[in-house]
């Protein structure tokens, strides 16, 4: 069993629903992105996501396009973000982590060096944002080979009959785009994924997780209510955004008021059980 299928089951177990916060590599920079991952298990993230920052993120809003820009800046690499995980897993060898990216900086690296070398540094899943299901082929022999889960994405314009095509492959979970736009920008209403989790459980058997849009700790609250999952990126990045001091380097108190947030979105998501 994957660490993801494991800490879902467990979950399952305790009777509630996961919270996934994600970080961008290297934003502002190296060392302060790493004390972030280091402390968010502790804050309450029950997987993690990290963002391999990209120059033409075509799904990010502003907030997670600033976030990107600033790792490039700061010269992070492929080899550098799978260097992160390679140092978290020296501490926790249980919190799954999952790469979130593009498919171009994977096509650069090579995508079965890529998958192997993901897998031997402790990854434990892949949201490739670009890479259609028509295509899947470029990287899912290669991730499946490793062990990797390939996490797909469902859009709220994914219709019945494209949702199966969608999901084949997949494993880990299913990460659902709450709304149709960027990251960011809006918030799903409770009516919307109420109608759409339902649709979604009718086509696989996975967790489903839902980001774009959740932001608090209320909202963490209702989407693991509703699913599995709450993801929460955009909300994180601002408050780390906002204690970067002139010259764009991280404030004393910066990692520690982003934790902050991370544990209060945890509390948020302990308060509700999940659907049986």
């Amino acid at each position: 069993m994957s660490r993801i299928a494991a800490r879902f089951a467990a979950l399952k177990r305790e009777g509630r629903g996961a919270l996934i916060p994600f970080l961008e590599a290297w934003d502002p920079d190296g060392p302060t992105s790493m004390q972030i991952l280091r402390g968010m298990p502790a804050a309450g993230a029950d997987l993690i996501e990290i963002g391999m920052p990209f120059t033409d993120p075509m799904a990010d809003g502003p907030i997670i396009q600033a976030a990107g820009k600033r790792g490039l800046a700061a010269g992070v690499k492929v080899a550098d973000v799978l260097a992160m995980v390679r140092a978290f897993r020296v501490d926790d060898a249980d919190t799954p982590i999952i790469l979130m990216g593009y498919l171009n900086p994977i096509l650069s690296y090579g995508p079965e060096r890529f998958c192997v070398d993901a897998a031997a540094a402790g990854v434990d899943g892949l949201i490739i944002v670009d890479l259609p299901t028509e295509e899947a082929d470029l990287l899912l022999p290669f991730s499946d080979a490793q062990g990797l889960d390939f996490i797909r994405l469902v859009a709220p314009t994914t219709d019945d009959v494209r949702l199966p095509h969608v999901l084949q492959g997949s494993s880990g979970f299913v990460y659902y785009v709450s709304i149709t736009g960027i990251t960011g920008t809006r918030s799903a209403s409770s009516d919307d994924l109420a109608a759409a989790i339902p649709r979604i459980r009718r086509a696989t058997n996975l967790p489903i997780a839902i980001g774009f849009g959740v932001r608090s700790p209320a909202q963490a609250a209702e989407a693991s209510r509703v699913a599995d999952a709450a993801v929460v990126a955009s909300a994180l990045i601002d408050t780390l955004a906002a204690n970067l001091d002139e010259h764009g380097k991280a404030r004393p108190d910066a990692v520690g008021k982003v934790l902050a947030q991370v544990r209060a979105l945890a509390n948020g998501v302990r308060g509700t059980q999940v659907p049986a």
